[in-house]
């Protein structure tokens, strides 16, 4: 018989390198899951990838085990990523941030389109270019 499913959280944790500092701690204890076996396993699974950021998506059971489920990183920290950049600019659509081509919004985009609600690569590149506007990265 299959577990009961009582809550799913995801959370987007630095790879390698989560504590249960808060926002962490609070939300894993409210959920009654035991935070360090998770940050153990989490640390150890994503280790190869320090540096980034890595989401996770947490099932909880009702006897209060749990599995996890890595997901790629968010696109605007690829966007960071693949330019270099510690941060997107404060006043997007005036100040420019950077500018990223279409081929590394494509090579985002096929890296991205997994974990999207999309399994068309143009619609991918459009939500790549999209993230980089609020971001106020320029496109060309």
């Amino acid at each position: 018989m299959a577990k009961k499913i009582i809550n799913t959280l995801k959370l987007n944790l630095p790879a390698g390198t989560a504590t249960p500092a808060p926002p962490v701690g609070p939300i894993l204890g409210q959920a009654g899951i035991n935070m360090m076996d998770f940050l153990k396993q989490y640390n150890a699974a994503t280790q190869d990838k320090k540096g980034q950021i890595v989401p996770a998506k947490i099932t909880v059971y009702q006897d209060r085990s749990f599995t996890f489920e890595l997901c790629i990183a968010p696109v605007s920290a690829l966007i960071k990523q693949a330019l270099k950049l510690s941060k997107g600019s404060g006043t997007a659509g005036r100040d420019s941030a950077g500018t990223l081509t279409m081929d590394q919004a494509k090579a985002i985009a096929e890296t991205k389109l997994p974990d999207l609600n999309t399994g068309d690569l143009d619609a991918a590149i459009q939500t790549v270019i999209g993230t980089a506007k609020s971001m106020g990265v320029t496109v060309k």
